[in-house]
């Protein structure tokens, strides 16, 4: 069992918050803060809004997306995904995404669940849904800045192939974690 009076001493008190840069992803904070024993320093903090992916299922297969990653400076093969909307709930966003990226609609979407992408850096949240008994329309409806093909791939191979160079992504494995606690020990939200 978790003690509460042991947690207090491990937390550290913001005193102060300065904005550093604001980019369309997400804005810079520096936060000075203090802990509990006295130390004291400058951290940073990104705020971004709240991230989705979502993992198409049909016919023992994934659907998947490859796209260019500025950062890497290559291809990935990922889940779909994406930000969402100032407003917009998760579950709308995943529908959104989804739809997007690939041109299939959601008949049942599943939040598998949420997840922070990186505590030390960023406050956002990546929420993550399962998403079956699709529709394909034929349709994607991609944004100005995005260029990325969609395929299908079967499930045992994705999972086998995660981790080499094409699915590198780390969100991809904590979704493809949750889908794993879904479908082998029948757990989800």
């Amino acid at each position: 069992m978790e003690d509460k009076n042991i947690d207090k001493k491990l937390m550290w008190k913001k005193t102060d918050s300065k904005l550093l840069l604001q980019t369309p992803v997400c804005d810079i904070f520096s936060l000075h803060e203090i802990s509990p024993t006295g130390i004291e320093g400058d951290y940073i903090s990104m705020k971004a809004r709240d991230w989705i992916m979502t993992i198409p299922e049909k016919d023992g297969n994934f659907i998947l997306v490859k796209q260019w990653r500025h950062s890497e400076q290559r291809l990935t093969i990922e889940f779909p995904g994406g930000v969402s909307n100032a407003g917009e709930a998760p579950e709308a966003a995943a529908r959104r995404e989804l739809e997007e990226e690939t041109g299939f609609r959601v008949g049942k979407l599943t939040k598998l669940g949420t997840i922070s992408p990186n505590p030390a850096l960023f406050e956002n949240h990546v929420h993550i849904f399962l998403a079956e008994d699709l529709i394909q329309t034929n349709q994607q409806h991609l944004d100005e800045d995005e260029v990325l093909n969609f395929f299908s791939m079967p499930i045992d191979e994705v999972i086998k192939k995660y981790g080499n160079e094409d699915f590198t992504h780390a969100l991809m494995g904590c979704a493809l974690a949750f889908y794993l606690r879904k479908r082998y020990l029948g757990e989800g939200l």
